[in-house]
This record gives C-alpha cells, sequence and structure tokens, in this order.
C-alpha cells in the first residue's frame, strides 16, 4: 500500500546567477512500512529531499502527497497540525527543549496539540528506549545516545505516518550510532511505521529495505535490497 508519493519535486534557491537548484523534478513513491534510506554526498539534495516530505519547507513546484494527501495544498495552520500528528522528525543535534525534562520533551508534540497524553504509549516508550529511570532528567544530564533516545520518543510519540530521520548517527559514536539505527529498526518492525532516513554511511543504508540515492538533486539510485 503506498503511503507517499513525491511528484516531480523542485526547490530553487535564490536568484539569476545567485540561483542554486537542490531538488531537479524527483518523483518518487515509497510503500506503507518501508525502511528507506536516502543516501548522497554533501549538497546533494538529501536533506532539502527529507524536508520537503515533512512539510518543513515548500517546494518551488511538483506535489508531495502523504497518505492521499496533498501535503501543501494546505494553509500554514493545517500545514502545522500536518506536522505534528503524521510526521516524527529526528535530527543530528536531537533539537531538544533544554529546560524541559526526558518525559516533557517526548510528549511535546502532544501538548502542543492540546490533546491528553497517552500515558500507556508514554510508558511503553520509555521502556523500548531505555530512559525509565531517566524520565526527569533534563537534556544536559543526559548522553549523546540518551538525547537522541528521547528524540526518538518524541518522533514516535504520535504514532505518525512516517518518522524522517536527518543524519541520525552522525553526532555519535558507532556504538551508540549502531544502537540507535536498531531502535528506528525496531520502531519500523514493532509500530509498523514507514521509515525514512539519510545518512552518508552506507553501513545504515544497507540495512534498510531500499536504497534512493541523490545525486546533484536527482535520484541516481533507487534499489531495493531485501523485501
Amino acid at each position: 500500500m503506498e503511503l507517499l508519493r513525491i511528484e516531480n519535486l523542485c526547490k530553487v534557491y535564490g536568484k539569476d546567477e545567485n540561483q542554486v537548484t537542490a531538488l531537479d523534478h524527483v518523483s518518487l513513491a515509497v510503500e506503507k512500512g518501508e525502511f528507506v534510506a536516502i543516501i548522497g554526498s554533501s549538497g546533494s539534495g538529501k536533506s532539502t529531499l527529507l524536508h520537503m516530505i515533512g512539510g518543513v519547507d515548500e517546494p518551488t513546484d511538483g506535489k508531495v502527497y502523504l497518505d492521499g494527501q496533498d501535503v501543501y495544498a494546505q494553509n500554514n495552520e493545517k500545514l502545522a497540525i500536518f506536522r505534528r500528528r503524521q510526521v516524527g522528525l529526528i535530527y543530528q543535534f536531537y533539537n531538544l527543549i533544554p529546560t524541559l525534562n526526558v518525559v516533557e520533551n517526548i510528549t511535546l508534540p502532544v501538548l502542543m496539540d492540546r490533546r491528553e497524553v497517552n500515558e500507556d504509549r508514554l510508558d511503553e516508550l520509555l521502556r523500548l528506549l531505555g530512559l525509565t529511570d531517566r524520565k526527569t532528567h533534563l537534556p544536559n544530564q543526559l548522553s549523546g545516545g540518551q538525547q537522541q533516545r528521547v528524540s526518538i520518543g518524541r518522533a514516535l510519540m504520535n504514532a505518525p505516518a512516517v518518522m524522517l530521520a536527518d543524519e541520525p548517527t552522525g553526532n555519535l559514536d558507532s556504538q551508540n550510532g549502531q544502537e540507535i539505527v536498531n531502535l528506528l529498526k525496531l520502531s519500523n518492525k514493532k509500530y509498523g511505521q514507514t521509515l525514512i532516513v539519510v545518512t552518508h554511511d552506507e553501513n545504515i543504508a544497507l540495512q534498510a529495505d531500499r536504497i534512493i540515492g541523490i545525486s546533484d538533486g536527482r535520484v541516481s539510485r533507487d534499489e531495493r535490497i531485501r523485501s
């Protein structure tokens, strides 16, 4: 079942002689529950593509459909709601709120949506992420690996349609990095989460179901490595 469809997506920054084409007519589709790795060199457009999928940065042209919904046909208010409810974003540098503890950071998307926290789901995520004994800790009291676990919990809390991770292991050593990948793979299998990971690490990419290569803003490779 198709979850995501991208049609002729373009993103151009700047004007005239300063114009830079970050995405050049990218089209692809992702099935529900798929684990996709997007690879490419620095400046290839892979992070730009991820941000377009997540409703973070508006395309110059083209369409993004998530679960049948035209993402950029919405007004700003509906787009903000879409990001909170349908997209789980994980960044390289965690993006945690320094004055909020672990539980507060994880439940922030729910509270911003003015909805009641599902305590059972919260407890399950804390156990899954190994953070049960860190619930009241602030980000500066956690290791890098623990902070990234919190960001994964935040991304999963709303049970989004898709999880998007931008270089999620880029700020971690190899052991912590692999632990984060294992957690993302577990969320993919346990919750059936559709997972799209941008990475420059070929070892991480090879753990995905499918690898999409981006070069000069275009799809240069689309290979299924496991069913």
